[in-house]
């Protein structure tokens, strides 16, 4: 299940046509496939990272940057690409989004520096950033309410497989190493699956939008994006400039203006402009909790994954296909529970929520045990059980999250509430790219590869604990029934 969701408030005069749309599911599909090259992009990069850090040099706090530009960048626009769609038309903003992630996988490709790979990436995430609202919104127009879980159900279901398609895509690629490209074939296989999906959305998605929708708050998304930045930037460079004084005020800056464009939502309740954070939803005690849950999540698996391909491919000499079928296990993990985490919610409650978050750090716990018995270049069977364990526990967390975390705003409210969602998925994924990535090439100076990924390591489970903690604040019976 995707934590994708959005602010997506539908004009109700098209609503009421919406089984009318005779090619409504055509669109669907092809919303979708535009929607994959983001769906596959995180886990494809993460295979080839430890190429990219060979071919153009990179140093580990450029290749953190890879993966959180593309995060920072998704987080910043993602709640006013919304607000675009909403007032100026969904299909355009969507056409739009594919344009740009083309465009930007095209120059990804071709970069000849890790500062033009970082570039690309921020255009890449913001691109994506204006497609998926489009997507959700546009669902939730065409479709009426008896069709809508279907067609959110094979979204969510093709956005599971596609995380695991991106592990064994990025290593078949890269070690494909086809017309010489190697590492840059992740990005130009975007290309030509961007211009067939701009040119079937154009002919079979129609245009919606919503004629009640505020201005967009350009100042607040201004101000968002430079806060969000003040906060990551000194979490990525501080260990390679020594954590200086400037680093922590930057940091504590970026904690203010997030603060400060709170309260100023709070004194725009009223006005035309459409608010990005929705500062009223954070009055709601199982939002907040799952909004905390998901930040949390999110930093531990990304942080894992990034340490994950560089210590396996680069540490321990995995081509980087066998690194990613290695990872697949984490998928197969998570596919295992994966029907039954829902059920399970409904009778048993927060607990499921809880249990996931523990399994996920007893998967951590069990790939530490076993990270020291990996062969080099073979037998990658110890750390196998562990990715196993975290994928289920990941099933048993996330997958309910959604539904609690929606099941507890009022209805009107829910696009907005996914889109904070989102964006603390997102902001999370960052910041623990960041974290966890600082102080794993931190320990590579003084240790081997090993020893830091086993060192750092512990990191993640914490924060798989503190998800599985902070699930106990969530309501009792975890998942709300739905009504209409």
């Amino acid at each position: 299940m995707s934590a994708h969701e959005t602010h997506a408030a539908a004009d109700p005069a098209v609503t009421a046509g919406a089984a009318a749309y005779p090619r409504r599911w055509l669109a669907a599909v092809v919303m979708i496939g535009a929607a994959l090259m983001d769906m596959i992009d995180i886990t494809v990069v993460n295979v080839a990272l430890p190429t990219i850090r060979s071919d153009l040099g990179a140093s580990g706090t450029q290749l953190e940057w890879v993966v959180s530009a593309y995060m920072l960048a998704f987080a910043a626009v993602l709640i006013i690409a919304g607000s675009f769609g909403d007032l100026f038309g969904r299909k355009r903003v969507f056409l739009a989004g594919i344009a740009g992630f083309g465009v930007a996988s095209l120059a990804a490709g071709l970069a000849q520096t890790p500062a033009e790979l970082i570039a690309a990436r921020v255009v890449q995430g913001a691109a994506a950033a204006a497609m998926i609202p489009q997507l959700l919104a546009t669902f939730r127009t065409i479709f009426s309410h008896a069709e809508r879980g279907k067609v959110f159900g094979m979204y969510g279901a093709i956005l599971g497989f596609a995380s695991a398609l991106g592990l064994v895509l990025g290593g078949v690629l890269t070690d494909a190493n086809l017309f010489g490209w190697s590492w840059r074939s992740v990005f130009f296989v975007n290309v030509p699956v961007a211009v067939l999906a701009f040119a079937a959305a154009a002919r079979l998605v129609p245009e919606t939008r919503d004629r009640s929708a505020g201005r967009p708050d350009l100042t607040g998304a201004v101000l968002l994006a430079g806060a969000l930045v003040a906060v990551a930037y000194p979490l990525l460079e501080g260990r390679s400039l020594g954590w200086p004084a400037w680093a922590w005020v930057l940091l504590a800056a970026g904690l203010v203006m997030l603060a400060g464009l709170g309260l100023i939502e709070e004194r725009r309740q009223h006005t035309r402009v459409a608010p990005l954070l929705r500062t009223r939803l954070f009055r709601i005690p199982a939002f907040t909790a799952g909004l905390t849950v998901m930040l949390a999540f999110s930093a531990g698996v990304q942080g894992f994954f990034l340490i994950f391909a560089v210590w396996i491919q680069t540490g321990m000499h995995y081509s980087p296909l066998a690194a990613g079928l290695t990872a697949l296990a984490f998928s197969a993990g998570s596919f295992l529970l994966a029907s039954a985490a829902v059920p399970l919610a409904q009778r048993y409650g927060r607990y499921v929520l809880c249990g996931g978050g523990l399994l996920l750090a007893a998967g951590i716990a069990a790939i530490q045990l076993g990270a020291g018995y990996v062969g080099t270049g073979t037998n990658p069977w110890p750390v196998v059980p562990g990715l196993v364990l975290a994928g289920a526990g990941l099933s048993l967390l996330i997958i309910p999250l959604a539904n609690v975390v929606l099941a507890a705003v009022p209805s009107q409210a829910a696009g907005g509430a996914g889109g904070l969602f989102s964006t603390a998925q997102q902001l999370g994924g960052a910041l623990g790219v960041a974290v966890v990535g600082t102080i794993f090439f931190g320990q590579l100076g003084a240790h081997s590869f090993t020893q830091a990924f086993t060192h750092s390591l512990p990191v993640t489970a914490g924060l798989f604990l503190a998800s599985a903690a902070l699930s106990l604040m969530l309501p009792k019976t975890a998942v709300a029934d739905e009504h209409g």
